[in-house]
């Protein structure tokens, strides 16, 4: 990623703020290519980090361990894409935020104010990447998971979603621009269509196999864990459901917006290399990972 940088464009389904950010690091990223690698390393470096501090806070692995961050950056090297500067990329950290917010609502006796902020971030996030609007659904299923059901925090946390698009019609108003167009991005579902090979099948192969491990050991595990806990990886998988249907939303034929579901991906693939009994198996899975994103990186096509 850093001996051939790649240039960063706005793409469809890009929105204003993403379009502004890039904008304002176009002049330095012109004379520096390597900026644009440097600026995603370090994202996904520190999503790691907030990623590993969420799931041991929160105690959804039975032991404190660093294995979340470290399957995180194992998983966005699998495809080159998720290695980009790219609006999805941003969007990761708000919804991690989110995530959190959520997850410390289930012990809240007034949560108001958690859930206002929580829907003010999706829709700060939809400013970035306009898709990102459809994980409204996953917040409000969120909701029905981890609290009773009361109509007035439902209301609160939708106008949290609605108040950046308020305040962003006001200043339409002001400069005479106002239209709906300009207000509510278009959007379009379609089949993304992705050249096969041989690198990606492998790619896909050695993230599904231990999310299905991990997904088997969390069921192992469940009626061990506290029912906060249970709820936890509820809200995860509800979280993997909204990231997988993020790539047919304005899709550009790229894998750039599937990097979205790594986060739920990495939560997961901790759990095969934290519960497995027989520890060569960890040990193998993450030698062979390893070796496979050297290859894939010096050998094959797209880096």
């Amino acid at each position: 990623m850093f001996l051939h940088p790649h240039t960063v464009t706005v793409r469809t389904g890009d929105a204003i703020g993403y379009s502004a950010l890039l904008k304002f690091i176009e002049p330095t990223a012109r004379s520096n290519p390597s900026l644009y690698p440097l600026l995603a390393f370090i994202i996904l470096f520190l999503q790691a980090v907030i990623l590993t501090g969420i799931i041991n806070k929160h105690r959804m692995i039975s032991r404190s361990n660093y294995f979340p961050g470290m399957a995180y950056l194992l998983i966005t090297s699998l495809f080159p894409e998720w290695n980009y500067f790219s609006a999805p990329l941003l969007v990761n950290t708000i919804l991690l935020i989110i995530l959190s917010g959520l997850f410390t609502t289930y012990n809240q006796q007034n949560a108001k104010s958690t859930l206002f902020n929580v829907g003010l971030l999706l829709g700060v996030a939809a400013f970035i990447f306009s898709p990102s609007i459809t994980f409204v659904a996953w917040i409000l299923l969120a909701l029905a998971v981890m609290r009773p059901f009361k109509l007035n925090e439902w209301l609160l946390c939708i106008l949290g979603i609605t108040t950046p698009f308020y305040f962003y019609a006001i200043y339409l108003f002001m400069v005479d621009q106002w239209s709906w167009q300009n207000l509510w991005p278009h959007f379009t579902v379609s089949l993304p269509s992705v050249q096969q090979s041989a690198w990606l099948a492998g790619s896909a192969f050695l993230l599904a196999v231990p999310f299905f491990t991990g997904g088997y050991y969390v069921q192992e595990n469940l009626r061990k864990m506290l029912i906060q806990v249970r709820k936890g990886w509820s809200l995860m998988l509800l979280y993997l459901l909204g990231a997988i249907f993020i790539p047919f939303v304005n899709n550009s034929n790229s894998f750039e917006n599937w990097v979205m579901a790594a986060m739920p991906f990495a939560a997961f693939h901790a759990c095969t290399y934290f519960y497995a009994t027989l520890r060569i198996v960890p040990l193998a899975l993450f030698w062979v990972t390893v070796a496979f994103v050297l290859g894939y990186q010096y050998y094959g096509p797209g880096w």
